[in-house]
């Protein structure tokens, strides 16, 4: 049943020409696919850069190192904490088989490939799979988000996790694109044998646990896309979540993880509440600088980012050394 659903699932072009070969070989991907477990923390690491703006693989390397010492489930590459939109395409891939490389045995690779045509991310997300990806995590396409109906939306996911060599993560991340992945969108989505889950950021738990209840019969998982509210989506059934928190706080995120996934729900609720704090500074209120500039305070590359990225003011960095001290961090 599973082969028959994935061939008719297939787009027009991948059922033509030179895609013929490839879309055969999907049925069997689209199997893999719905084995494939998401659960459990991973970081959505940053991307460090020279004086010159380059990107320095040097201190990415001694971060993975470090990562490797702490129990996620993987890692997430190119996604906004990477500032992927600020790096060439060229660029985006090799951070991604750079990262491969690197990557201990039986850690996840979860690559952003997303970009604001069809066909474009098509052709990145199989380039992505060719360096090293075992997932792509598929950001909304935004610039006309004006005409990002349920309808474009939808004919958008389904082609990409068509064509997809590797499974499909949907990314919902409204404060960045002022775009939410309609809850109509995602079920459609959820029952496409490609499309394995959902990383969502907006941060509306009543929306993540009706995912959940609405996507039950299929085999969808979904990712709290920040720190802040993590013990509450795994509370509603999230399975996991991509936090840019956890690339300084990483074992603590495991830990919450552990308690949550456990049932301690008091022991999760007290180091949650120390989490929310530092988990803002370095996103909604301060973004990428501040994630970076923590980073350094934990013993990580973090660095500067790519222009027009600016780094925190004096005032900004007191304020997010502050959310990290008041809460027992530094």
């Amino acid at each position: 049943m599973l082969c028959v659903r994935t061939w008719r699932a297939l787009s027009p072009r991948c059922r033509s020409g030179a895609h013929l070969t490839a879309a055969w070989k999907q049925t069997q991907n689209f199997s893999s696919a719905a084995r494939l477990d998401l659960s459990g923390i991973y970081p959505p690491i940053g991307t460090p850069f020279t004086d010159k703006e380059d990107v320095d693989y040097q201190k990415l390397e001694e971060n993975l190192q470090k990562y490797a010492k702490i129990p996620f489930k993987g890692l997430v590459v190119q996604g906004s904490n990477g500032e992927y939109p600020y790096l060439t395409e060229e660029e985006r891939v090799e951070v991604v088989r750079a990262v491969r490389r690197s990557l201990p045995a039986g850690k996840l690779l979860m690559a952003g490939s997303g970009c604001e045509s069809t066909r474009a991310t098509v052709k990145l997300t199989e380039k992505m799979a060719a360096a090293g990806a075992d997932a792509a995590l598929v950001v909304t396409p935004c610039f006309y988000k004006g005409k990002m109906d349920s309808r474009a939306l939808v004919q958008h996911f389904t082609k990409v996790a068509d064509c997809s060599s590797v499974p499909v993560v949907l990314y919902s991340v409204p404060a960045n694109t002022g775009l939410e992945l309609p809850l109509d969108a995602v079920v459609q989505l959820s029952q496409h044998p490609n499309i394995v889950g959902l990383k969502d950021s907006g941060g509306d738990i009543t929306r993540i646990g009706l995912i959940v209840h609405k996507t039950k019969t299929q085999d969808f998982q979904v990712l709290a896309g920040s720190a802040g509210f993590l013990m509450a989506a795994y509370s509603v059934g999230a399975v996991g979540g991509v936090c840019a928190l956890a690339n300084v706080l990483g074992r603590e995120l495991c830990e919450l993880e552990r308690l949550c996934v456990s049932g301690c729900w008091e022991e999760a609720r007290a180091l949650q509440q120390r989490l929310i704090e530092p988990n803002a500074g370095v996103t909604r209120k301060l973004g990428v600088p501040a994630l970076k500039q923590a980073m350094e305070w934990f013993g990580f590359h973090g660095g500067a980012c790519r222009s027009p990225l600016q780094p925190l003011t004096e005032a900004e960095t007191q304020q997010l050394r502050r959310d990290f001290s008041s809460n027992g961090w530094l």
